[in-house]
């Protein structure tokens, strides 16, 4: 299980071996800023990439952001020199590593051995860094609830649309949009829902892909109301213009986090002795519980999170 949930409601790719676009990244409003040596590099560039990333890593200007780097996946023979330059050159002003690709939980036991000897090697914390699992083909998501459950490091599995549409022949060539001929429900609601449980089954967070229509925002935003809709807390961002609609879309509305808010508060006071040791009890003409205090919980945890500033406030009845 993750020991710690940060926020991820926009997940920026940046490419590692552009010293100009790690430098734009470190200025944009992005939860999380993750420094990319695989699909954004090209082989030739990976190595000198790696040494870029650690720089950048360690230079900082990075305050309340989460600092990820994806390495190339295990079946490329980059993976091993991606984690031990990187983790071993920054480790300390690393939050997680991403692992594309993920079909099997022993990828990932794979990665957490590897980084225990480099934390245990390098004298940092061991256990510190977490791991991120993305979900890219259909071995992949048969595994998921293996691969959540297969590292305390765990902390987010995020879907990679599009070699997961290549993976089971999908046709289309729009990443994130229906396939054509498909116009009943949703093509992806299956997999989205395959990820979320495995994340929520154990205490991770569940990140939706990219929207490679970059200029095109409404369509973006439309995409993301979609994954945000089943509860997942962030998506993938491939351009700053995305970046705003993402932390909208993925934040609640200010009247609803305060509304969980205000049901937190109230069943606190009913639940206490001052309150009456109540089970239930109303707000205005809303009767709430137990139940509608674990659906507050979640409303008002994204709120938190996204540093929303609470509104109007409940106050017990006057006795």
């Amino acid at each position: 299980m993750s020991v710690e949930n940060r926020p991820r409601r926009s997940c920026l790719a940046v490419p590692g071996s552009s010293q100009k676009f790690i430098d734009k990244a470190r200025t944009l409003p992005a939860d999380q800023i993750f420094l990319d040596l695989e699909d954004a590099c090209a082989p030739l560039a990976k190595p000198g990439a790696r040494k870029t990333i650690v720089s950048a890593l360690n230079e900082g200007g990075w305050e309340g952001k989460t600092r990820v780097v994806r390495v190339n996946d295990w079946t490329t023979e980059w993976t091993y020199r991606d984690v031990t330059e990187v983790v071993e050159g920054a480790g300390a002003n690393l939050d997680a590593i991403m692992l594309p690709k993920v079909q099997t939980a022993a990828q990932v036991h794979a990665l957490d051995f590897l980084l225990t000897q480099i934390e245990k090697t390098m004298g940092y914390e061991v256990g510190r860094i977490g791991i991120e699992a993305q979900i890219e083909n259909a071995l992949g998501l048969t595994n998921v609830n293996a691969i959540a459950a297969a590292s305390p490091r765990m902390e987010t599995i995020v879907f990679g649309p599009a070699d997961f549409m290549a993976s089971i022949n999908m046709k289309s060539l729009v990443v994130g949009e229906q396939p054509p001929g498909y116009t009943e429900g949703d093509a992806y609601h299956y997999i989205y829902m395959q990820i979320l449980m495995a994340a929520r089954a154990y205490d991770l967070q569940a990140i939706d892909g990219p929207y490679l229509q970059i200029r095109d925002v409404d369509a973006f935003r439309r995409v993301a109301q979609r994954s945000a809709a089943l509860g997942y807390d962030g998506k993938w961002v491939l351009h700053p213009g995305q970046i705003d609609a993402a932390n909208e879309v993925f934040s609640p509305n200010q009247d609803d986090y305060d509304h969980a808010e205000n049901i937190l508060d109230a069943y606190e006071y009913f639940t206490s002795e001052a309150g009456g040791k109540k089970g239930s009890a109303m707000i205005g003409d809303e009767m709430i519980d137990e139940a509608s205090r674990k659906m507050a919980l979640v409303i008002a945890g994204k709120g938190r999170a996204a540093g929303m500033t609470r509104g109007e406030r409940w106050t017990p009845p006057e006795s």
